[in-house]
């Protein structure tokens, strides 16, 4: 017997949304009808409406028909004050024979480990299911869509899958970037190459993703900030034009002045004598590797470079506030950030290395 309980968590949508497509299967073929799916997004506003509608909906027994699939999405929203908590978690005590309920929360990649731990034990307790929604590591997106076109019957030559995978962005490993709807970008990019092949016939080659499938590589905040760290400046303005459509301009601006002040005080303690290890403690950084890193990147800079660096960025900041006098449009924002990049990034002539701050 299938309990009519289900949390789903991870960051890749479309696997959540097929396991609860399963779920609502197994119900149906439990029950002998379908059930009907009522979906409910968590939202802070209106906690209080969505928690009493739910509770009306599972606690209402079943007399004829297909009972309520209930699928929640954002549960944590539903969760935050008590007595909107109390609410979802009363309901499904008292969940009405033929109902059921999904919970499905979009966790960041990486995440140890569902958010609404409560609720999770509430279902765990209740013998329901809890269910992990992983989206595939850039290493192994080719893998998936080599399996997911072996599914569909898609032929794929060889070379096809990793020319797909690496136009939806593959070759970017940080771990801040968002991959919940990875999946289902390749799933959807798969259905269009497969509508060609159906009228020519053959297996899809990489030529033919070329063609068809339009490049989409994911934008990282770290990748922009490490590249703009080692002066990798080609590497920082790709990163920049991934991310500036997308990420608001004042987070861009907080990421780069917070990566400029941290060289600055960093090497300053270092060449004051710290130790890596002290001046780090010092600076609330408590990741060794993070602090080796931001080692490794002080000796690419002057304490004269950075200090110009951080009034280029006090200039951007201006721009972006519309200060009087910085009044500007979307374009030569855009262009400002570039120019940014352009004049702090750059090796010193002939490409060599600087010894440090200082």
């Amino acid at each position: 017997m299938i309990t009519p309980l289900l949390y789903v968590w991870g960051d890749d949508e479309l696997v959540a949304e097929r396991v609860v497509g399963k779920f609502a299967a197994a119900l149906a073929g439990e029950q002998g009808t379908p059930l009907e799916r009522w979906d409910l997004r968590g939202d802070l506003a209106t906690a209080a409406a969505g928690a009493a509608q739910l509770h009306e909906r599972l606690a209402t027994a079943v007399l004829f028909g297909g009972g309520t699939l209930a699928v929640v999405t954002n549960p944590g929203a539903l969760l935050r004050r008590n007595d909107t908590r109390d609410r979802v978690l009363e309901a499904i005590g008292m969940l009405g024979g033929g109902n059921a309920v999904a919970f499905v929360e979009a966790a960041k990649s990486g995440a140890k480990g569902p958010a609404s731990k409560r609720l999770v034990d509430v279902i765990t307790a209740a013998g329901g299911a809890i269910r992990q929604a992983t989206a595939p590591r850039p290493a192994a997106l080719g893998g998936w869509i080599e399996s997911e076109a072996r599914d569909r019957g898609l032929a794929l030559a060889p070379g096809a899958a990793r020319a797909l995978a690496d136009r939806l962005g593959s070759r970017v490993t940080e771990g801040d970037v968002d991959r919940r709807y990875l999946s289902r970008i390749a799933s959807g990019e798969l259905d269009k190459l497969a509508l060609r092949h159906a009228l020519d016939g053959g297996p899809v080659t990489a030529d033919d993703v070329q063609a068809l499938v339009a490049e989409s590589t994911p934008g990282s905040v770290w990748a922009l900030t490490d590249a703009v760290g080692e002066r990798r400046q080609e590497a920082a303005l790709v990163a920049l034009d991934r991310l500036i459509d997308t990420t608001p301009e004042p987070v861009l601006l907080a990421v780069l002045h917070r990566r400029v002040v941290e060289l600055l005080e960093l090497g300053d303690r270092l060449a004051s004598g710290n130790a890596l290890a002290a001046a780090a403690r010092a600076m609330g950084i408590n990741s060794e590797f993070r602090a080796r890193t931001l080692a490794g990147q002080t000796r690419n800079w002057t304490t004269g470079e950075l200090t110009a660096a951080l009034s280029g960025l006090v200039e951007l900041d201006a721009l972006v506030k519309g200060a009087p006098g910085s009044e500007a449009d979307t374009a030569q924002r855009r262009l400002a950030f570039t120019m940014w990049v352009r004049d702090h990034t750059g090796r010193a002539p002939g490409g060599e290395r600087r010894a440090g701050p200082g």
